[in-house]
């Protein structure tokens, strides 16, 4: 049973992916559900209930519908999440982080401060139950600019903390479609492979493939894929196979005809260890 009244979708709902560009809804959408009721059944199901809830609220009611980004990560059994807030107006943005940190206040408190005239198009905010049920202060937040001269699209995360910026992350976004050989030789292209033993279809799922871009990403420990605008059955495949927890499968496949209009975006984390692939973190993403 559902444990709140999902939200359903009207005919003014924007439809964006991960990175806040617009897709047209494969299926016909008014009267179904938005992702965000994903996100809320994650909170349920880890016992966060109306504090996470309120969260959320208050996020959509500062910077709008449609405007924030959720990631579920799953790692060694345990759920935790991510916010992520992007705005491309860069230094004219009006979604920035001191205006989050204000907003957010009532939840966690934060000495974190960030010069707005950094030139950074989206910065995230990482929750787990110690933030929310114990009052933890948000001692980190993740900063993104572009990375220009790149050939194809790509970013640079930083981790932010009150005593130092650090170099985290590089991202790299190639068309699913057009770009293979490119993909393929980024994806090889790594300190974390054994290329004596690797299989590729062990990054490149086959059954992932069909979406609309992959997204490699070179990390501190570790390399990423991202799988970008995936169906939801494509959805159900990744939660299954990574043994997400069984009842947020089960919501999916119960309510999959009310899913079924949205396109999804998903990931993971790996490197190999002694000859063998392993994946350490992974996640799925929607919107509020």
């Amino acid at each position: 049973m559902f444990a709140f009244a999902p939200e359903l979708t009207t005919a003014d709902d924007r439809y964006v992916d991960y990175c806040l560009w617009d897709y047209t809804p494969v299926a016909a959408a008014p009267g179904k559900w938005r992702s965000v009721n994903l996100l809320r059944d994650s909170f349920a199901h880890a016992g966060m209930g109306a504090p996470a809830f309120a969260l959320v609220e208050a996020i959509r009611q500062a910077f709008g519908p449609s405007r924030t980004v959720w990631g579920v990560k799953f790692e060694g059994g345990r759920l935790s999440w991510e916010l992520y807030f992007y705005d491309y107006d860069r230094q004219r943005r009006t979604r920035s982080v001191t205006r989050l940190l204000e907003v957010i206040r009532p939840w966690m408190a934060s000495s974190l401060q960030v010069n707005e005239a950094r030139d950074y198009f989206m910065f995230s905010i990482d929750l787990d139950r110690t933030v929310l049920e114990q009052g933890r202060p948000l001692e980190l937040l993740q900063l993104y600019i572009g990375n220009v001269g790149s050939t194809v699209s790509s970013g640079i995360c930083y981790d932010v903390t009150a005593q130092a910026m650090t170099l985290k992350n590089f991202y790299f976004f190639f068309d699913a479609r057009t770009q293979v050989r490119q993909i393929i030789d980024k994806v090889r292209s790594s300190a974390y492979l054994d290329l004596s033993r690797f299989e590729l279809d062990s990054v490149l799922w086959p059954e992932l493939r069909e979406c609309q871009t992959i997204v490699l990403a070179n990390k501190r420990h570790h390399d990423g894929v991202y799988f970008s605008r995936i169906t939801v059955d494509q959805l159900l495949f990744f939660l299954r196979r990574l043994d997400y927890p069984a009842a947020l499968v089960a919501t999916i496949e119960q309510e999959r005809a009310q899913l079924d209009h949205l396109l999804y975006d998903v990931g993971f984390d790996y490197r190999m260890e002694d000859g063998v692939l392993r994946i350490l973190k992974s996640a799925y993403y929607g919107v509020f």
